[in-house]
């Protein structure tokens, strides 16, 4: 087996990925070192594209069933009561079965070598790979840790215990649960919490903020609780937790510091991952963390070892599948001297709750603490024929635009087709945009992107 590259990867998920196919075209010769059977990552297995595959069932179920009540006579949605979780993932295996053979066949197409095995560092220019057992030694002129996160399991948890679940392992349970209780008001909480009320579950969510998705708009986390609360969820902001009790297999009791109890039949834990570093030895590779455990890197994702990058989970923030794909090519563009862009301040957030949320640029909150003017323009999707058309009647679309030269600062959607609209607001704010723009287009009709066009009008008849 070859022993030396130009670059070693160290982690198969979509920074990984991303990064490796990058150099393989700049003619480098690379090899991703990755500890599970085959590249994905969480992103693949545990993660995203699992997760978002269950929300599609589960928007399906639910949706049919909102919409027979909307005016579809003839019409109803119940779920057989004999089907089970594992009927409900089955499209989720297909899914992970295709994209497993698109990587591949994307890492072989580009001559990457994929080796199984943990690997961790003996000095700046060499790591150990431990593959069942099995040492051996690789040298390489550059590196990417791109190994992920974890889920940052409490220790009032049991990681074993069957009725506590974290974010990494619910996709394992055997039935639908009657009732749930979700720690964390954050994205991944937010998401399952939703997934699994829209199939019947009835969630309490607890979380220590006052305020879901706290870095959101407040506008749409205002939209999104009440949508959430509609759904028949029980929400408990601004509390802690004072105990966890697993009386048995399928009871759990959560005590809050404020008295009360929460019993369930299950819990999941959604309180945020860390970064999964703990293998690598990475002192020996000179690669400085933060103080939160993250690695450290500058503007072009290099640490602080000159020819080691990281990309991805492990240095944090926004730690989503999109970023870090980005992240891990221009990483690599960086490391062999290739110029690229990058629109870094306009990194566009998909939050795929019921209904879905998503937003690029500037928030109201940032731009009053800036001093910017501002003025708003708002759509309603029940303005909209296609939202009627669709029985999308809860959505919004917000712009947020100078009141002044009227460029184009923030996008904010939360309703159906959420991350894929966002994208034409995103284009337009990266070229310097005006909410002009929206007003002097043509829409096709009826498209729910015609909410643009509404908007834009909304906000300049409140500057006339």
């Amino acid at each position: 087996m070859k022993s030396q590259f130009d670059l070693i990867v160290i982690g198969g998920g979509p920074a990984g990925q991303k990064g490796a196919v990058q150099a393989a075209k700049f003619k480098k010769s690379v090899a991703i070192v990755e500890k599970e059977e085959y590249p994905g990552g969480i992103c693949l297995y545990t993660g995203t594209l699992p997760s978002k595959t269950l929300r599609e069932t589960a928007v399906f179920y639910q949706g049919f069933r909102k919409r027979a009540l909307q005016g579809m006579r003839g019409m109803a949605c119940t779920m057989d009561k004999t089907v089970t979780f594992t009927d409900l993932m089955h499209r989720k295996d297909e899914v992970i079965h295709h994209e497993r053979q698109i990587v591949a066949d994307q890492l072989a197409r580009n001559d990457v070598h994929v080796i199984r095995g943990r690997a961790r560092f003996i000095n700046p220019h060499e790591v150990e790979v431990d593959t069942d057992g099995t040492l051996s030694r690789m040298k390489a002129g550059n590196f990417l840790i791109a190994t992920g996160s974890r889920p940052d399991r409490p220790g009032f948890l049991d990681r074993h215990s069957p009725p506590a679940y974290d974010s990494d392992d619910i996709l394992q349970i055997d039935r639908i649960p009657r009732t749930m209780t979700v720690l964390g008001g954050g994205v991944i909480g937010c998401e399952y919490a939703c997934i699994f009320s829209a199939l019947g579950t009835k969630i309490t969510l607890i979380d220590r903020r006052k305020v879901l998705l706290r870095f959101m708009d407040e506008e749409i986390s205002a939209a999104l609780e009440f949508h959430v609360r509609q759904m028949g969820m029980t929400l408990k902001l601004g509390e802690d937790i004072q105990s966890i009790e697993m009386t048995s297999s399928d009871r759990v009791v959560t005590r809050l510091k404020s008295g009360k109890e929460i019993h369930s039949e299950c819990l999941l834990s959604a309180m945020g991952r860390r970064p999964a570093t703990e293998d690598l030895d990475l002192a020996a590779g000179g690669v400085e963390l933060t103080d939160r455990g993250q690695i450290r890197v500058d503007e072009n994702y290099r640490t602080s070892a000159a020819h080691i990058y990281a990309a991805g989970d492990v240095i944090g923030f926004p730690a989503l599948a999109s970023t870090s794909m980005d992240q891990g090519r221009l990483a690599v563009c960086h490391m062999f001297g290739h110029p690229s862009r990058a629109y870094g301040h306009l990194l566009p957030y998909g939050v795929y709750t019921i209904p879905e949320i998503s937003v690029v640029g500037r928030t109201e909150q940032e731009l009053t603490e800036a001093l910017v003017p501002y003025e708003t323009g708002v759509a309603r999707f029940r303005e909209i024929a296609r939202g009627q058309i669709i029985g999308e009647t809860e959505g919004i679309l917000k712009l947020i635009f100078h009141q002044v030269n009227r460029e184009l600062l923030g996008v904010h959607v939360i309703g159906e087709g959420a991350t894929e609209l966002v994208h034409i607001g995103q284009a337009v704010i990266a070229h310097g945009g005006k909410i002009d723009y929206f007003v002097d287009s043509v829409f096709n009709y009826p498209t729910l992107a015609e909410a643009y066009k509404v908007a834009a009008l909304n906000g300049i008849n409140k500057l006339l």
